[in-house]
Parts: structure tokens; C-alpha cells; sequence
């Protein structure tokens, strides 16, 4: 089927293939990003599919809203839903007045078609994302979604990032991967919620509508070269975390099980149908990205494009999301605002279970640069167990960091926390667990990592200092510190039961904090 220059298809119903689908995506997306709406939000206006059969606007209530930062989580968020069925004029109202909802923004649709003969039936999904731009720093912001006769629904809120350059309130985030659709995962997802955290980080195979995670074509059966598929997975599992991420900015990294092979660029098509990224990191890697929220840098990678345990997507990026994350490292370690760097990502660099254990791309590739810029903390999923390491630094342990201990990162080396418990089976690992409670003396666990070829080569490790099988989540506590003072974050691991198993404190001298007035703006997060 022949696409026209606007890039809108004549009928989705004639079924685009699926290169033409994010042939598609990516036009609306360049039409979209040129229509900046000063103080409000980008849009390229109502939305039609000609030749689809609209739904009445009363029959079609939207679901599964999430939240995401835009590039500067300061002055932009993007709001995307789900509705079954197409519908016109699509929107989000907002404002500061829950009673009084000042903005009316179009958002964007993004239909995703999904379909193998014989295995899977002909199945659409209508996702819609809207970007509001010009908010204020540090303000509370409600919003509702709505389309052509369905005025809006529920109201809900959201906090856009503290201004930079002034002194920042304490502040908690959390992290996870591995969560797809459960009873535990929801479990888990209620006591995030119970933590107030200001985002959330997901290291990765989010939903598990591909529950084979080779990015391999798709077949009814898996065998050595194909994957199942389904991807009505991704309605309930985005239903899932709508009462959090509908208020909690739900900030994802791609792990194996995202590469979904049914859809075009490197399996991601389905992802950026989805999700609204940032779209700050390399050009090539749509999955990648960096912001900060207060006196913290974040940084989200692709794993897939280093991993030699699963290499699919091995070397995509051609070298340029390692280069990108050098010169975003040395950025954000020239801001003297920024007082922590934090790292999240799918495979390990350091985890001993028994399943999948190290990524030896990571540590060939990326681990050299995280040594060099001191990052303070890296976080994965793959592993689905809580395991955190020693500190580390070129591999050896810089210092031991026992439970409740401090650690400082310019001194003693990086933390390494694998956080794969999100809902999923959990694994095994090859030494006794040892936690807060269930401290075990065992320090020599013997393990593997993955190197080229897909080849494993066995170590017996020293730095793996708390392990525990069952599910957790990452909570951490940052207490940001005067010019001249400390900042600390206080990491702690909570299981879906409340209770805490791990903690300890990464201290850092306080950079340049003292009160400007001034906030430099979007611009210098940005870059």
C-alpha cells in the first residue's frame, strides 16, 4: 500500500504492513514536534484515519492513562491513554483549578495493527499521547482526557520537576523491571504508590506480550527461531498501572522481551506506539534518553544494543548510544547542580543468579565509563530477584557496603543493584539469600558471565552482598544539601509485603546549591 506524502494512510483497514505502520508513526511524530503551541503543548490538530469507522464518543471510555517527562521534566509532561475503538478530536484539559480546567490540548493518535495469518487474528489498538509544553516548575497540575462527545472522564494529577539552580525539598523515586501482568506485580504496584514517589524508573520488559524475548519473527509455537505473541497483553497490563502511572510519571527502559519482532525499527515499533519517550538520547536508539529532577541525573539506556547473551539487536545503535552516554556523563558531571548520577538499564553488569547472571557487553562497553564519571548507582532488571553488589570499581570491590551501610562513589566505587522482581516468576540463585533479618556469611558465590558468541564464562564472585528471592522494588530517598553541606540518597529494597530488606546511604559533597533566584531553564537539561 502506497503511503501519501502527510504520511496518513488512506484506510487502516486495508492493513498496513508493518514498516509502513512507523512509516506512518514517524511522519505524524515530525508533524506533531513542528506545531509548538507556546505555553501549552504540541499538537498538529484533530486527528483523522479516513476510510475508519469512527465510534459514537459516548460508547468509548479511555483507559490506561500513564504519564511520562517530556525532555525537560521541569516545564513539559505527556499524557497518553488507550481507547478501543477510533474516535475524533481527541484531547487532554488541564490546569491548576480542578474545577476549572483552563488548556484544552489535540493529541496525537497512534493506531498499532497487529496480525499474523494463522496465528494471530487481524487486531488494532488505538493509542493517544498529548504533550503539554510551557508548564511552571514545581507546580501541581490536574488534567482529564477526553474526545468528541466524551467531554472527560476522571480527574487526575500530576507534579512537574523543581525548578534548578534553588535549594530542592527531599524527594523519593522508585525502580523496578520485570513486572508483566499479576497479581503480584499489582501487589507490588500498590506499594510503590504507597512510597510518594515523584517518578518511577522500569529497567525493562515491561508487559511480556512476547514471553520468548529473542526478537525473533513470530510463530504459534516457539521453537529455535521464533517467538509467541500477543499483543492484547499490552491492554491489560497498561490497565494494570494505570492507578499509579496515571499520577506518577512511568519512565521505561527496552528490555529483550520489548523487542518485538511483528513490528518495524529493531522490534521498538510497538514501544513508541505506546509510550512517549523524551527523544533526547541518540538518534538511532529511540528507547534511550536522560533528565534531572532536582540535584539527580538520570539516564535510561538500551541494553539490547550491547548484549552478547541475547544478541538481536546487538550493535544497532553502530557505537553511537555508547558515545552518546560518554558525553551525556561528562555533562551531567559538569552541573554543578546535579549531585548524584543515576543509571538504568535492562541486563546486568553484576548479578549472580542462576538464569542469566552478567552481561559481559555491559561490562566491556559501559562499565569502563560509569568507573570513569563515578556514577553513583546502576540499576537492572533481566535478573528477577533483588540482588545488590558491594561497590565496585573496574570490576573489584572498592569497599563493602553492608546492610545499612554509607557508601561515597567518588572514593569508593559504584553500587550495582539488579531489581528484577517486579511480578514475574522469580529465579534461583546459585549461593543461599542474605538480607536484612537473613544475613548469611557466604561471601564466595560462584557465577558466569556472557561474552561473545553467546559463550558463558564461569568467576566465583566477592561483591554480591545482599540477595533475595521474591519480589521488591527500589525506593530511594534523596535528601538534597546546602552549598558546602552533603546530599544522601537512602536506597531501600521493600518487598510487595512493605517490608524493607535492604538498605544503605550514597553521600556526596554538595555541588553549587546556594539560592540564585534564577532558574536556567530547559535548555542546559536538555543537551
Amino acid at each position: 500500500m502506497e503511503i501519501p506524502r502527510t504520511g496518513v494512510p488512506e484506510a487502516l483497514a486495508n492493513r498496513l504492513s508493518m514498516a509502513e505502520q512507523q512509516d506512518y508513526l514517524r511522519s505524524r511524530r515530525s508533524v506533531l514536534r513542528g506545531g509548538l503551541l507556546v505555553g501549552a503543548a504540541v499538537a498538529a490538530g484533530p486527528t483523522f484515519l479516513p476510510g475508519i469507522a469512527y465510534a459514537a464518543g459516548d460508547s468509548v471510555t479511555p483507559t490506561a492513562r500513564h504519564l511520562a517527562f517530556g525532555r525537560n521534566p521541569r516545564t513539559e509532561m505527556r499524557v497518553g491513554w488507550q481507547v478501543p475503538a477510533p474516535v475524533r478530536k481527541p484531547f487532554v484539559r488541564v490546569g491548576t483549578d480542578p474545577k476549572h480546567l483552563s488548556q484544552r490540548i489535540p493529541a496525537e493518535v497512534r493506531a498499532l495493527h497487529s496480525e499474523v495469518p494463522g496465528v494471530i487474528a487481524p487486531y488494532d489498538q488505538y493509542y493517544l499521547h498529548a504533550e503539554l509544553c510551557g508548564l511552571r516548575p514545581g507546580q501541581s497540575y490536574y488534567y482529564t482526557v477526553g474526545h468528541e462527545g466524551y467531554e472527560g472522564g476522571a480527574l487526575s494529577t500530576f507534579r512537574t520537576a523543581p525548578a534548578r539552580w534553588l535549594p530542592t525539598r527531599p524527594f523519593t523515586f522508585t525502580a523496578f523491571g520485570d513486572q508483566g501482568v499479576s497479581t503480584d506485580a499489582l501487589a507490588e504496584n500498590g506499594v510503590v504508590a504507597q512510597q510518594n514517589p515523584v517518578f518511577h524508573l522500569l529497567g525493562g520488559d515491561i508487559a511480556y506480550a512476547d514471553p520468548n524475548g529473542a526478537g525473533n519473527p513470530i510463530a504459534s509455537k516457539p521453537d529455535a527461531t521464533h517467538d509467541t505473541f500477543d499483543p492484547k497483553v499490552w491492554d491489560a497490563y497498561l490497565t494494570q498501572i494505570e492507578p499509579v502511572a496515571s499520577k506518577v510519571p512511568w519512565m521505561v527502559a527496552t528490555g529483550n522481551h520489548d523487542m518485538e519482532a511483528l513490528y518495524g525499527d529493531h522490534g521498538y515499533g510497538g514501544q513508541t506506539a505506546r509510550w512517549d519517550f523524551p527523544g533526547n538520547g541518540p538518534a538511532s536508539c529511540p528507547t534511550t534518553y536522560s533528565f534531572i529532577y532536582g540535584n539527580v541525573g538520570v539516564i535510561s539506556l538500551d541494553a539490547n544494543d550491547v548484549s552478547h547473551e541475547i544478541p538481536h539487536n546487538l550493535g544497532y545503535s553502530q557505537g553511537s548510544q555508547t558515545a552518546w552516554l560518554k558525553r551525556r556523563l561528562a555533562f551531567l558531571r559538569s552541573q554543578p547542580d546535579v549531585d548524584f548520577v543515576v543509571v538504568f538499564f535492562h541486563h546486568c553488569a553484576y548479578s549472580t543468579t542462576k538464569n542469566h547472571a552478567s552481561e559481559g557487553g555491559v561490562r566491556e562497553q559501559w562499565v569502563p565509563l560509569f568507573d570513569r564519571y563515578k556514577v553513583d548507582l546502576v540499576i537492572n532488571g533481566h535478573n528477577h530477584v533483588y540482588e545488590r553488589s558491594d561497590a565496585l570499581r573496574g570490576g573489584r570491590v572498592g569497599t563493602e557496603v553492608p546492610i545499612g551501610g554509607t557508601v561515597r562513589p567518588e572514593r569508593d566505587g559504584t553500587v550495582y543493584a539488579t531489581c528484577g522482581s517486579a511480578g514475574r516468576s522469580l529465579y534461583a540463585f546459585p549461593a543461599p539469600d542474605s538480607y536484612a533479618g537473613h544475613e548469611v556469611s557466604q561471601r564466595e558465590v560462584p557465577s558466569y558471565y556472557w561474552t561473545a558468541g553467546g559463550q558463558k564464562v564461569t568467576e566465583t564472585v566477592t561483591w554480591s552482598r545482599v540477595r533475595y528471592t521474591g519480589y521488591a522494588f527500589i525506593a530511594l530517598d534523596v535528601k538534597p544539601g546546602f552549598f558546602g553541606g552533603r546530599s544522601t540518597i537512602t536506597v531501600r529494597c521493600v518487598t510487595n509485603h512493605g517490608q524493607e530488606i535492604d538498605r544503605f546511604v550514597i553521600e556526596r559533597d554538595t555541588g553549587l546549591r546556594a539560592g540564585l533566584g534564577l532558574d536556567l531553564g530547559g535548555d542546559i537539561g536538555d543537551l
